[in-house]
């Protein structure tokens, strides 16, 4: 089965580092389902904003959530935005300050945020929690109207973007490799730690299954 990739844009299009590019939509997912954050970036009267905040994926749709009261998510209702998504996974250390460098694997996606309807709200908050943490929405109290109010979501087509990608060990010039100088790769990654319970939590609650089974990455 052929890959099935984004659409490649003048703007999407990588020129420098060319063989980092990756297009395949698979990929994309991949990058996007292994981490909860985004910054979605945006131009307002002639001023660049750039807000981090959570995203998660439905299909061939990306969502992000902010709240009602923001003047600035008001007013890119319908505008172009563009929406990065990082994982950082070491430091290049090379011969020379010059090729110093990082491996990550990172999403650049551009498009038009759409102002999720409030009768669907609701049911994109929950994929958002589950998306968050598998089974966690079942567990919690029914969200009130007033919070369901104060949040917007917005979503945006998986269509116009690409993927960019760094692997492996430093790339020297070739007369530095004689120098007695260490290089190499000081790989770094996302680790999950032991659950901190919230002192503020009823006697004898213990850790639910769905925390201590959680693990990183997509979950369907």
């Amino acid at each position: 089965m052929p890959k099935e990739e984004l659409r490649q844009t003048p703007r999407t299009k990588l020129v420098r580092n060319h063989r980092r590019a990756e297009y395949d939509r698979e990929v994309v997912n991949d990058i996007i389902d292994a981490t909860p954050m985004c910054y979605v970036s945006y131009i307002i009267d002639g001023r660049p904003y750039l807000t981090p905040t959570f995203q998660w994926r439905d299909g061939d749709t990306i969502y992000w959530h902010g709240s009602s009261a923001s003047r600035f998510l008001r007013q890119i209702v319908g505008k172009e935005v563009c929406m990065v998504v990082t994982l950082f996974d070491g430091l290049v250390l090379a011969r020379s300050a010059f090729h110093h460098s990082a491996n990550y694997r990172s999403v650049m996606l551009f498009g038009e945020a759409t102002q999720i309807s409030d009768e669907d709200k609701d049911e994109h908050l929950k994929k958002f929690v589950d998306n968050l943490i598998p089974g966690r929405w079942e567990t919690l109290r029914p969200m009130t109207d007033q919070e369901v109010k104060a949040t917007t979501v917005f979503s945006m087509p998986i269509d116009e973007g690409s993927a960019k990608i760094r692997t492996g060990p430093p790339v020297d010039d070739d007369e530095d490799y004689e120098l007695p100088i260490w290089a190499g790769v000081l790989p770094m990654k996302q680790v999950l730690e032991a659950p901190e319970p919230d002192p503020k939590n009823l006697a004898g609650l213990e850790v639910p299954e769905h925390v201590r089974n959680f693990e990183l990455g997509k979950h369907d």
